[in-house]
């Protein structure tokens, strides 16, 4: 499955969210937010599945 993922910048952290999903994560870099978004999200659906998209 392929989601949107949208990273701004706030402050000192990059903050990254799952737009279908609702998921938020946040890193001091761009490529820690984007590891820590998928990280967030595997956990997401592994919790609570996602239904027919």
């Amino acid at each position: 499955m392929k989601f949107t993922a949208l990273i701004t910048k706030e402050k000192k952290w990059y903050v990254a969210r799952c737009v279908e999903l609702g998921v938020v994560s946040q890193g001091k870099t761009i490529e820690e937010a984007q590891v820590n978004l998928l990280e967030a999200v595997e956990l997401y659906i592994e919790s609570f599945g996602i239904e027919d998209m």
